[in-house]
């Protein structure tokens, strides 16, 4: 259970108030998150599924309990809810270089002729636009944080960022299997991120500050009647 805190519910209600705000193109929202991955290696060639024949059932595909671990690897997500679209980079960690990198990116590739960029993220120690300046020259550095406004969720409560969903959503139709190496994880996460942008597939937001005040009336300090 979350510290019951005016810090904790003020967080909560201005990432529901930024989720309430219509689409505007030049002001897009965008959800940003990390998730670790375990690469694991099949010492053991599977045995593919055999489809059903006649009177025979059809045989799931069948791996070997045993397995190698291949370290870890690291997923950003990037979920811009409005438009159904998202972004999966993996990286080889997740720091605050990485971090840097990722801002950059949002503001040159992907919203280049954005005004500004509203962004949800946790508030982890690398998620801040300090990182930017122990990555580029100032000049650099202050133009990307320039353009991007932070919004960060309450501690223990990653369930306001959007990017979460996605995730789990990822895990299931993706994640659920044994992934080698970065390249095999980049390829399936790709494939994944472009069918779920073709269709659009996005999460329809229906809680806000008032549902919040009545649902979770335990958190707030000032108890509502």
């Amino acid at each position: 259970m979350p510290e019951v805190s005016g810090e904790f519910v003020s967080r909560m209600e201005d990432v529901l108030e930024v989720y309430a705000q219509p689409y505007n193109p030049k002001c897009p929202t965008v959800c940003v998150d990390e998730k670790p991955v375990q690469l694991i290696r099949e010492t053991r060639t599977p045995i593919p599924a055999q489809p059903a024949q006649a009177e025979q059932a059809g045989q799931l595909e069948r791996y070997d309990y045993e397995y190698h671990r291949e370290g870890t690897a690291n997923l950003f997500g990037i979920f811009e809810p409005h438009l159904g679209q998202r972004e999966i980079r993996v990286t080889a960690q997740r720091t605050k270089a990485d971090f840097a990198h990722i801002l950059k990116h949002l503001v040159d590739v992907r919203y280049p002729d954005a005004d500004r960029i509203t962004l949800v993220c946790d508030n982890l120690n690398t998620h801040h636009a300090g990182g930017l300046y122990d990555v580029f020259e100032p000049a650099e550095a202050r133009r990307i944080a320039r353009k991007i406004d932070f919004h960060y969720t309450p501690k223990h409560a990653s369930w306001l960022n959007m990017i979460e969903i996605e995730f789990s959503v990822l895990q299931r139709q993706c994640l659920d299997r044994r992934i080698s190496n970065v390249k095999r994880l980049t390829a399936v996460t790709a494939s994944w991120t472009a069918q779920r942008n073709q269709d659009a597939d996005t999460v329809h937001w229906h809680f806000g500050c008032v549902e919040a005040r009545h649902k979770l009336a335990h958190l707030y300090p000032f108890n509502l009647p």
